[in-house]
């Protein structure tokens, strides 16, 4: 259990960019088990250190080696999340397994397993770093999850993810083709589908748009009704820490059978049912606006994986 006379799990966060930030806010203003510790960033002039500093945070612009200088702060440290990109993560990890710390990693390095709260959570609670996909994948995969759960079979998964321009830093400008690569292995590992495809859209309009998501599954051995069910379940679950997060129309069905087979090409021709699942998530705008819901379900996603490991692993009651 940690020493802390609050009683709460000491966190750092590297990377002070959007989703550091948001996250960091978070934190400070709802959870009930973690409490900062260091905001560590590599850009002295970044809004997300200016922040951190008039919210009394410590904070470091010399990246992580900056905050294991700090030999005492970095002891009390038992969560760091990494917020950074695939390419440097690998590097911060190695540092944080040195020093014991556990590592939610918001990246799509994918260094440790997936994580999505609502569908894997119990399964990796034991874990040194636990993943959090993608924004994209932390909003679709519960619903190809939806799927599967009442299905013999999902032989095929796609998810369209569009988000605004505006809400896309430069970490995750980066980090397009880690982002369409990791999420398809997601909807394939955690999501339960045989084969999985992701797809992102960087969408420039203005006045911004709200985060939207489309998913298409073909799956076998379940009706329309038990698919609907199980989606509309899923969606009140995740709505349980993205507030922001509904269907925008009722699920959508097309059947294919033996006369009629669903082509996908360069995978083969399938019977079953392909359902269609249209989502929105607008965001708790406490960092950036009400449509930047990819960042929230994200930052979201990494708090309520983090508080689950406090209070299961490190003993840290609400």
């Amino acid at each position: 259990m940690t020493t802390n006379s609050s009683n709460k799990v000491k966190v750092a966060i590297i990377g002070s960019g959007n989703i550091g930030t948001d996250l960091m806010i978070k934190v400070l203003r709802t959870s009930k088990v973690l409490e900062m510790g260091a905001m560590v960033g590599i850009d002295p002039d970044s809004d997300g250190l200016a922040r951190a500093k008039r919210m009394k945070v410590w904070t470091t612009h010399e990246g992580l080696d900056g905050l294991v200088a700090n030999e005492a702060l970095w002891d009390q440290i038992k969560i760091v999340f990494d917020a950074t990109s695939a390419y440097v993560h690998e590097k911060h990890n190695d540092i944080c397994k040195r020093g014991g710390k556990i590592v939610v990693d918001l990246t799509p390095a994918a260094i440790g397993p997936y994580c999505v709260p609502v569908v894997n959570i119990e399964k990796h609670l034991a874990e040194q770093n636990v993943n959090m996909v993608t924004c994209g994948g932390q909003a679709t995969i519960p619903m190809v999850a939806a799927v599967t759960r009442v299905s013999e079979r999902v032989p095929y998964a796609e998810i369209v993810a569009s988000v605004s321009s505006r809400s896309a830093g430069p970490g995750t400008r980066a980090n397009i083709d880690e982002f369409t690569q990791t999420t398809a292995r997601a909807v394939e590992a955690v999501g339960g589908a045989d084969k999985g495809k992701a797809i992102i859209i960087l969408n420039p309009a203005e006045p911004p748009m709200i985060m939207r998501d489309t998913v298409y599954t073909l799956s076998q051995g379940a009706t329309e009704e038990e698919i609907s069910k199980s989606v509309h379940e899923m969606v009140e679950a995740v709505k349980s820490y993205v507030p922001g997060y509904r269907l925008k129309q009722k699920v959508q069905f097309e059947r294919f059978g033996s006369n009629n087979p669903l082509s996908i090409p360069g995978y083969g021709e399938f019977e079953g049912i392909k359902s269609t699942i249209f989502l929105e998530v607008e965001g708790a705008a406490h960092y950036l606006p009400a449509y930047a819901g990819n960042l929230d379900i994200m930052t979201s996603a990494g708090l309520g994986t983090a508080e689950r490991i406090a209070t299961m692993k490190l003993g840290v009651s609400a």
